[in-house]
Order: C-alpha cells, then sequence, then structure tokens
C-alpha cells in the first residue's frame, strides 16, 4: 500500500520543493525526481524499510525544510506554548465547543490537553492580531468558499489560508513561498500558475486559490483524511507517509504527531486554533472591523491594451493603493497585452462605469507614455550610418561645460551623450571632441 502511495506521488513530486524548501530552483527539483524514480526502481521488496522512507523524503524535500511559518504569527511550537496560561476558556466550556464543531466537521476536532493549551494561548496572547484578519478574511473568504465547495473540500479549509499567509496574497517567505497559499516556484508551474516579469499567479486570490483545491483533492484522495492531508500540506507527503509507517499504522494525526517533524507538529493545532477563534469570536468578545471592500462590491474589467495603475488612477479617480489591493497579482503595477492571453483590471463596482466611460481616454494615456520611453534605434542605424548620411555633429567642449548644458543645447539626452562617445562617467575636459547625431 506504501509503495504505490509513494509510486502516486512521483509526479507531486516534481512540485513538492515546496514552501518548505530553501532552494527554488529548477535542477534541484529534476535532479532529485531522477533519483527518486532510481530508489523506486532499485527497491523491489513490497514493503519499504525506515531507512527507505528516510531517503525518500530527504530526495523530496531536498534539504531539511523551513516552514511557511517565518512569515506570519500564528503557529507557536509546542517548547513555546506558555504552559501555565491562564485558562480564558474554561475546560467544560471547550469540551462543548469542540464537540459541535467535530459534529460539523471532517476533521478530528476531539478535546485534548495538547489542544486545549494551544487555543488558550491563541485567545489570550494572539487576540490582537484577529480583528485586522476577520476584516481581510469578510473579503477573501466568499472566494475561497466557492471553490472550496465546487471541489467538494471542507468549507473549513479556509483558514488554511490564514496560517499559510495571514490572508496577505503579496507576501513571501524568507525561502520564496508566495501568495495566500504559499507556493514555491517548483508547485506552482506543476499547476500551470503563470509567473513572469509583469505577472504573479500564485498572488491572484482566485487562480492560487483553485491550485489550492487542486493540490489538497489530491492529497486527501491518497490519505482519505483531511488532517493528514494539511500535514502533508505543509510537511510533504513523505513525512506522513513515515509518520504512518514508524507509529505502527496509525491514522489518527493526534496519534501520528510525535512522528511527525517538529514544524508540522504546531501547524495542524494551528489550523484548529485559528478556526475556534473564528467560529466562536462573538463568544470570546473579538470584533472585526469592516473592510475597506467586500468581494461583492468589486468587478473586473477586460483591457485591450498596456495599461499602468497609474493611467487607470488618474482618468478614474481609484487610488494606486487600490489597485494594488484588488490586483495583487501585477507586480510591479502595469498591466500587460498579449496576444496569447487576456487580462483585466478588478475595480470598485461604482468605478467600472467611469473606467468604461474614459476607457479611450485610458489607452491613449498608456499609449504616449508609451512613445515617451526611450526607444532602440533601428538595426540599419549605426555610427557609421550617421558619418555617411551627414546626420552628425561634432562638438568641442569648452570652459564651463558639462554633459546636462551640452544635452539641452542639441535636444539630446546626457545618456546618449555617453553611450555615442563611450563615456563611462560625466567628466569632460575643455577641448575634447563630442559626436552628437540628431
Amino acid at each position: 500500500m506504501i509503495k504505490k502511495l509513494i509510486n502516486t506521488f512521483l509526479v507531486l513530486s516534481i512540485g513538492m520543493i515546496y514552501s518548505q524548501n530553501q532552494i527554488d530552483t529548477i535542477q534541484p527539483v529534476l535532479e532529485n525526481t531522477q533519483n527518486f524514480t532510481k530508489l523506486l526502481e532499485t527497491k523491489k521488496q513490497k514493503k519499504y524499510t525506515n531507512e527507505d522512507l528516510k531517503k525518500i523524503d530527504s530526495l523530496l524535500l531536498s534539504l531539511h525544510y523551513n516552514t511557511k511559518i517565518d512569515s506570519t504569527k500564528y503557529v507557536i511550537a509546542d517548547d513555546k506554548l506558555i504552559s501555565n496560561v491562564e485558562y480564558t476558556v474554561p475546560t467544560e466550556v471547550l469540551k462543548s465547543r469542540l464537540e459541535y464543531l467535530n459534529e460539523k466537521t471532517p476533521f478530528n476536532m476531539e478535546y485534548n490537553p495538547t489542544l486545549e493549551k494551544v487555543i488558550n494561548n491563541y485567545v489570550k496572547y494572539r487576540r490582537k492580531y484577529f480583528p485586522a484578519l476577520m476584516a481581510r478574511a469578510k473579503y477573501y473568504f466568499p472566494i475561497f468558499e466557492q471553490y472550496l465547495l465546487a471541489y467538494d473540500i471542507p468549507i473549513e479549509m479556509k483558514y488554511l489560508a490564514i496560517v499559510e499567509s495571514a490572508l496577505k496574497p503579496r507576501i513571501k517567505s524568507r525561502v520564496g513561498a508566495t501568495g495566500l497559499w504559499q507556493f514555491m516556484y517548483g508547485t506552482a508551474k506543476l499547476f500551470k500558475l503563470d509567473m513572469n516579469s509583469y505577472v504573479d499567479e500564485r498572488q491572484d486570490p482566485i487562480k492560487s486559490t483553485i491550485t489550492a483545491c487542486k493540490f489538497l483533492k489530491m492529497l486527501y484522495e491518497k490519505f482519505n483524511d483531511w488532517d493528514l492531508a494539511l500535514a502533508a500540506y505543509n510537511s510533504g507527503p513523505g513525512n506522513v507517509l513515515k509518520a504512518i509507517k514508524r507509529s505502527g499504522g496509525m491514522k489518527n494525526y493526534w496519534n501520528l504527531r510525535p512522528f511527525l517533524p517538529r514544524e508540522t507538529a504546531g501547524y495542524v493545532p494551528a489550523f484548529y486554533a485559528t478556526m475556534y477563534v473564528f467560529e466562536y469570536a462573538d463568544e470570546l468578545h473579538i470584533k472585526s472591523p469592516k473592510p475597506e471592500f467586500y468581494n461583492f462590491e468589486t468587478d473586473t474589467v477586460a483591457l485591450k491594451y498596456r495599461v499602468s495603475f497609474q493611467n487607470i488612477s488618474e482618468k478614474t479617480g481609484v487610488s494606486k493603493e487600490v489597485l494594488e489591493l484588488l490586483n495583487p497579482q501585477y507586480k510591479i503595477n502595469i498591466i500587460p497585452k498579449s496576444s496569447k492571453k487576456q487580462f483585466s483590471v478588478r475595480l470598485p463596482r461604482n468605478k467600472i462605469f467611469d473606467f468604461l466611460e474614459k476607457e479611450q481616454e485610458i489607452y491613449s494615456l498608456a499609449y504616449y507614455d508609451d512613445s515617451q520611453r526611450e526607444k532602440p534605434l533601428p538595426k540599419y542605424v549605426s555610427v557609421s550610418n550617421y558619418n555617411r548620411t551627414g546626420n552628425r555633429t561634432r562638438y568641442r567642449v569648452k570652459s564651463g561645460d558639462f554633459l546636462g548644458k551640452i544635452a539641452k543645447r542639441f535636444g539630446v539626452r546626457v545618456k546618449q551623450l555617453k553611450r555615442w562617445n563611450n563615456l563611462r562617467s560625466n567628466k569632460l575636459k575643455i577641448g575634447q571632441k563630442l559626436y552628437i547625431y540628431r
């Protein structure tokens, strides 16, 4: 059974240099996949030993991973929990609430002393973070819920994005994991997310959510357990398989917890504690401010030309900060144009008409900005061409001259003067000859 699972994960392993990995390059992924294949081919026995599983995990993860939690404040390792924390939530009340959550979700939310300690630490020492989180959730959760339902994934999985990114779509971990769901480059490419100089779809709330749904669905189909799917999302399926073997075949997360990597041991309880605080926010007297936007208050418009946030802002009055908030996938605040792909901009609904009314003005402004950018000279134009056509002027530097003064006199740019005359600095000498092309 284990061998079948591991073989199934071979394709997935290409993308598993995930947010846990220290190296975000393609070559190590390819080399690890080749080594992984060789190991599977050389092992003919039906059962894998502990050493085999250890080696498989090493090949899948390349190096001991750094977890995504370096980007957030919502995961607490066991040794960081304050053991004598005041039990803000009485034990009997907590047991009753967890029993209710356990009945309505497919996660294992039964009471245990470890989970009680985590929840009380969150309620006591992490509650200051939750109002802002809840405000952001009012915008993002409807997006998550739509696709979680479409992929038949528990609706509570929306809380995973809080543990991953604190609901900040442009957040990046120190190891390169990016976006609401913290995908590394390899995983994103496996699921065909686009990443280039203008766009990073890991930061696109909709496209990254669809990818997370596909990934979680694959993990659940292998483990048939949502708690283990969560653990595998964090540490990789190899570590979960290894924990199952070391535990003697146990499949309950809490029984496997002592055999999982230290980071993953704190990861699933963080998910549970976050869910608890959100579900019982009123009882815990945690109030959420109103978000800047609800998702239903926004809409998208397809674009016909490359435009910048500045172009849109000038003509519609929508601030660049709002455009960045609603369009986090555009890395440098420019929406590109492509013959192969349609790009759009998300705007507040009350500004959609303003955009449509001034759409041609926006494109004209963008076109004008593009025309002002210095263009490369045509390929057939060179210094020798200028010599032959007589468009070259020779100028001798005089006392008091400097590049800016000369450039202004001849209607050219300083960097053109430097390029035409192979100047490495701005210093000039009296009597020096300069060539100017017009």
